[in-house]
């Protein structure tokens, strides 16, 4: 046993020194940097993970609140990344990275921010600017009476001209919807449904409509027959009539305005685990700046026609029979709003996402579209007071835009593109969108309303220009260093063009045209029209996008092809090229939102530090071999 133990222990020993010597004397310099390289890299990798296991704490449990908020907001998580929605969560609970855009809705004839204190807004200059002392929302009240306590959010909804609301409270939780319809100017809708989440009968109570209007007169109209509207009977109308007096300075002269609202019990009772649906709407009406001595006869004149406007809508809504028939006709009225909406965004605009600091984006752009858009009437979609006259004259307008747009292309503009954090902020936009497009030659298809202005708006974004005989296209080439597209240009009552811009591998921009749809031939050049006339059809026609000295437009297009023929001899360009390719780091900026192209900063980081590493460890073999005492290293490689 002895004998055994100590060949056991022989061997150890002779292994171990074995496995030195091959250590130091098999493996070369090289296989040595390989590996501590192959270290380096694992440990670089691994270490993040690592600390953020031992060293961060365990993500933190939500409370039921926002387990519930985030229920809500779910359906609309897919449109707010597409920039077809803005989510908002009101304060104290505000998200970091939303974007804060003022929850709005109007349709140009009234509106309001979407917030249980605002005030309703009327039309006075080019935005709905003009306060009234009146506070339309509905809403529930949590515990105690008050409105703290509770997790709440909002969502526009941009493509319905819709927004929701939400809260959360411990017991239950109310969603509503809001929109100032677009067929009835004069009516804003309330939709309220409050689900209870509990076992047990629970009792709420709503904050109703609250006004204040000067010369403030109430009466009660009875219904000749009680109307059903979601899972409640109105049978009694509130009949306010009060003035506004817009211009301090000028007491004499007012605005007479009557507000017609169903009369509703401000108390409720949620049954166990069930859901109360409410529709509350709110018939306005107001005249023009009047004299004081006349608002007691145009007060009369408002007062009927927001009643008789009031009483033809529920006896729409309302259903005698059953309660699904009743919410089949307010989803059928809700829809003749979207519809329009969806008719107004058959135009619109395309940009590829920059990822550049401080850049203008999708969700800026359509968030202050809908803003312009909500403060200007759709006259040709209203039920009323729009003759055949009018609608004539909106269709002329459509089709004649001669000389809009003429400047410089808005998506420079900064002025036009603040933010909207508030209502002040918003209406002061809308009215620069407003006064920009006027004086810029788009007076005409101002008049036509917000089918017009949603024209002249896109037209604005690409510096297209109808001039005499044609459409061009002035966007200077150096601004096309990202994708755009062009949707749905109005030329002519059955003519509609769509221009894509697109940034191709070798970072020139080429333009593609094609016909929406179209009633005669059509025809387009690019830069100094040298080249001869392309026919346009639903398939794209590729052009290049040319530089001109002098500077001229880039893209022509016209229903007349001797015009177009014509056309070069009266630019009068000294030369045209083919537009220079844009700068590399100027593409990857706005693509990777760094110039250091498409490789993650991460990868560039490894990369250095690797390199830092391979230099120290060069340096520390170089000083071990040259500088060490030879002795040692015979001592080390020669042993006796």
């Amino acid at each position: 046993m002895l004998f055994r133990s100590a060949k056991s222990k022989f061997d150890g020993g002779d292994v171990m020194r074995r496995l030195k010597r091959l250590a130091e004397g098999t493996l070369s310099s090289y296989r040595r940097l390989f590996l501590l390289l192959l270290c380096v890299c694992v440990v670089f990798y691994m270490l993040p993970p690592i600390f953020r296991y031992i060293f961060l704490s365990a993500p933190e449990q939500k409370d039921p609140h926002s387990i519930c908020m985030d229920d809500r907001l779910t359906p609309f998580v897919l449109q707010n990344f597409e920039f077809d929605a803005n989510i908002r969560h009101v304060s104290p609970s505000k998200m970091a990275g939303e974007r804060d855009f003022t929850p709005y809705v109007g349709n140009g004839y009234l509106g309001l921010e979407i917030a249980h204190d605002a005030y309703l807004n009327i039309k006075h200059g080019r935005a709905m600017q003009l306060p009234i002392r009146f506070q339309p929302v509905v809403s529930v009240s949590g515990g105690g009476g008050g409105l703290g306590g509770e997790k709440e959010s909002t969502v526009v909804e941009y493509l319905t001209g819709m927004v929701h609301r939400f809260q959360c409270f411990a017991d239950y939780f109310v969603s509503y919807t809001y929109y100032a319809h677009r067929t009835q100017p004069g009516i804003f809708m309330q939709e309220l449904q409050i689900t209870n989440t509990r076992n047990m009968m629970e009792d709420i109570e709503l904050i109703m409509p609250r006004v204040n209007l000067p010369k403030l007169t109430r009466r009660t109209v009875t219904l000749s027959e009680p109307v059903t509207a979601g899972m409640f009977t109105y049978s009694e109308l509130e009949v306010l009539t009060g003035i506004v007096q817009p211009q301090p300075e000028n007491p004499s002269k007012c605005i007479v305005i009557s507000i017609v609202k169903p009369q509703l019990d401000s108390k409720l009772q949620l049954r166990k685990r069930g859901t109360v649906r409410i529709v509350y709407p709110i018939a306005v009406q107001y005249s023009k700046l009047v004299a004081e001595s006349q608002v007691k006869g145009i007060g009369e004149a408002t007062e009927q026609q927001a009643t008789q406007t009031m009483i033809k809508l529920l006896q729409k809504l309302g259903s005698k029979t059953t309660n699904s028939g009743s919410l089949n006709s307010i989803n059928s009225y809700r829809q003749e709003h979207i519809d329009v909406w969806t008719d107004l965004w058959a135009t619109g605009f395309t940009i590829s996402t920059s990822k550049a600091e401080n850049s203008l984006n999708g969700d800026r752009i359509n968030a202050t579209m809908y803003a312009v858009l909500s403060q200007v009437r759709s006259f040709e979609f209203e039920e009323l007071g729009v003759g055949t006259s009018k609608r004539d004259d909106i269709a002329k307008a459509l089709t004649y835009a001669e000389g809009c747009y003429d400047s410089y292309h808005t998506l420079q503009a900064e002025n036009l593109w603040r933010d909207m954090s508030s209502l002040q902020q918003l209406n002061s936009l809308v009215s620069s969108w407003m006064l920009t497009l006027e004086k810029q030659g788009c007076h005409n298809l101002i008049r036509a309303g917000a089918s017009g202005v949603i024209q002249a708006m896109v037209l604005s974004f690409g510096s297209f220009r109808f001039s005499n005989q044609h459409l061009e296209c002035n966007i200077h080439p150096k601004f096309l260093h990202r994708d755009f597209h062009f949707r749905r240009l109005n030329y002519g009552n059955k003519t509609h063009v769509n221009v894509t811009i697109i940034v191709t591998d070798d970072n020139k921009a080429v333009i593609n045209v094609a016909l929406d749809r179209s009633d005669r031939s059509y025809y387009a050049c690019d830069g100094g029209c040298l080249d001869e006339p392309v026919l346009l059809t639903q398939n794209r026609r590729q052009f290049p996008v040319k530089l001109t000295e002098p500077l001229t437009a880039i893209l022509y297009i016209t229903e007349d092809k001797q015009h177009m023929e014509e056309l070069h001899h009266a630019i009068h360009v000294k030369e045209v090229v083919e537009a220079p390719a844009h700068e590399q780091h100027l593409i990857a900026l706005h693509r990777h939102g760094h110039q250091l192209g498409g490789l993650p900063t991460l990868f560039w980081v490894s990369v250095c530090a690797i390199i830092i590493v391979f230099h120290i460890f060069l340096c520390k073999l170089i000083i071990k071999e040259y500088c060490e005492p030879s002795d040692k290293l015979r001592y080390r490689y020669n042993k006796p």
